[in-house]
């Protein structure tokens, strides 16, 4: 008799440390800010922009960082805006910043002759936050992911 209620006390610590800790660690990442801000900056508008969607896309945040990502190919002699963009339905355009991958083969994917990769990391922060809106089926989304690029002069 003396167990039980001895060991229904200690779950209910456990059970109180550990609501306490979700709670304390939601609210430290809910108020850092994203890592990377959008910023509008390069191109003038005389000069032609186009868009490249995602290769490969991998969203798997539960991996822990730097798996939430998309690999673009930019066409050599093109300049990329040095960032990307993760558009949501009824959501705000998120932004990532862009790694050079090289011009032959970077995380399975090769590159066609002449073009170059670029791997865009999305913030697992985000990507978490966009799943716990019910909204990771547009996250896996190709479509929804874009880097802008434009000729070099």
């Amino acid at each position: 008799m003396i167990f039980k209620s001895v060991r229904k006390r200690n779950l209910f610590y456990i059970l109180f440390t550990l609501v306490l800790i979700g709670v304390m660690g939601f609210s430290y990442l809910s108020e850092k800010s994203p890592v990377l801000g959008c910023q509008w900056w390069g191109f003038s508008d005389k000069t032609p922009k186009y868009y490249a969607y995602p290769e490969k896309l991998v969203v798997k945040p539960w991996h822990g960082q730097h798996h939430v990502y998309a690999v673009f190919m930019v066409p050599g002699g093109y300049l990329n805006d040095k960032q990307f963009t993760v558009n949501i339905q009824g959501d705000k355009t998120y932004c990532g910043i862009l790694a050079y991958g090289g011009t032959n083969e970077f995380e399975g994917v090769r590159a066609k002759p002449g073009h170059y990769l670029m791997k865009g990391l999305l913030n697992t922060r985000i990507a978490l936050w966009v799943i716990s809106q019910g909204k990771g089926e547009e996250l896996k989304e190709p479509t929804n992911w874009k880097v802008g690029y434009s000729k070099i002069k």
